[in-house]
């Protein structure tokens, strides 16, 4: 090659200079860009939506693999429950009830910020607004996959248990199985006080209730290892009488991690409804199988009442369930209950009346139906009665 042909060509300085240039106006372009983007979205939001996309993912792994879900199930959503169960411990009233009940207070703080944002004509006002709003849908979002969400898709309690789901071809097993928890409930009754009122009388506080049923918890989740270790009371609600006629009796709240129980029920529920919550709290997420680890739970308790009121709560599932299968021998079986449970019912439906028909409880019922299939419980609110499978199969009587 000629010499002036050589010298057609940029020396090296000048080519270092010219990769220099360009680098530095990459580097201000990317930079411009990533200031331009953080106006428009906060750095917070960013950092919430990325969570979403991990939680997204986690979730749908999780409906495609039971053992991932019961993995994650175990080994971190445990961790975020304990986290947000430590969190609002302290605090003596059911957060997530006060936030139920300010709700309408906040969202008219929502709407009233929304407003001054549109007036406000402020560049970027309203995309950092909506990019909030959104974080916090999403936060919610992630907070249920990383402590009930992925507990839906895991491995069934008949599995978790070693036994088979049975199938119902005769109304003997029913039958039996009233008798064996009837038999039990009656033996509890002999140390437990009656009011011809209102029926069995809990004979101790919540505060001891709470730390009673801890204690049963701890020896619960020793002896099952898909129970999660974990001490934290349940929380009070204050307007339980209102929640009543929801029909519901009590909630974990995932967000705040919490076990809220509706007090305003007759005693005899108490222990078990919040052994159920409980047990929501410690990982099991379908309504069906946390009915049953109630159970489990309050037998691991060495309380009467604790172990009564979980005998003739799993009573009342088996009674109905024997009804549609066989009316007759229900009838013949109601005879059979002796004075104080025949009391305690009685007591129930007195007490139920008020709130037996009302438009919140339809409301709340659809409400919770749909929750229910959403999660993959195809038989909704009715899964409930499905804990009667369980203790065909699992229980020795």
């Amino acid at each position: 090659m000629s010499e002036e042909k050589i010298n057609d060509y940029p020396n090296i300085t000048e080519c270092e200079n010219i990769s220099d240039e360009n680098t530095e106006g990459a580097k201000k372009v990317k930079r411009s860009f990533r200031e331009a983007f953080f106006k428009f979205c906060p750095l917070a939001c960013v950092v919430f939506f990325a969570l979403g996309i991990i939680s997204f993912a986690v979730h749908m792994i999780a409906v495609a693999s039971p053992d991932f879900a019961d993995f994650i199930t175990k080994y971190v959503a445990s961790g975020v429950r304990f986290t947000l169960a430590k969190l609002t411990g302290w605090i003596p009233f059911s957060l997530a009830e006060m936030i139920i009940i300010i709700l309408p207070l906040i969202l008219v703080a929502l709407i009233v910020i929304g407003i001054k944002v549109v007036r406000s004509n402020k560049k970027y006002a309203y995309s950092r607004y909506i990019c909030t709003l959104l974080s916090i849908i999403v936060t919610f979002y992630s907070l249920f996959v990383f402590t009930l969400g992925t507990g839906y898709q895991g491995r069934t309690l008949y599995e978790k248990l070693g036994v088979e789901k049975p199938k119902y071809e005769d109304s003997s097993d029913l039958l039996a199985l009233c008798e064996y928890l009837r038999d039990n409930a009656k033996e509890c009754a002999k140390d437990i006080t009656f009011n011809e009122l209102t029926g069995s009388v809990m004979p101790y506080s919540r505060d001891e209730l709470n730390d009673l049923l801890n204690d049963a918890c701890i020896k619960a989740a020793e002896k099952y290892d898909f129970i999660s270790p974990l001490r934290s009371n349940f929380k009070h609600v204050i307007l339980s009488h209102y929640m009543t006629y929801t029909h519901i009796s009590g909630v974990y709240t995932y967000y705040t991690g919490e076990s809220n129980i509706n007090t305003n029920f007759p005693d005899y529920t108490l222990p078990y409804t919040a052994a159920h919550e409980m047990a929501h709290q410690r990982g099991i997420a379908p309504e069906n199988e946390a009915n049953f680890v109630a159970y489990l739970i309050c037998m691991e308790s060495d309380d009467n009442y604790i172990r009564y009121s979980a005998y003739l709560n799993l009573l009342e599932y088996v009674q109905s369930t024997l009804y549609k299968a066989d009316k007759s021998a229900y009838s013949a079986f109601s005879f059979t209950l002796g004075e104080e449970i025949y009391l305690e019912f009685r007591a129930y439906n007195a007490f139920f009346d008020e709130y037996r028909q009302n438009v919140v409880a339809n409301v709340s019922q659809a409400v919770n139906d749909t929750y229910l299939k959403a999660q993959g419980q195809s038989a909704g609110t009715i899964s409930y009665s499905l804990v009667v499978g369980l203790a065909i199969a699992y229980l020795d009587y």
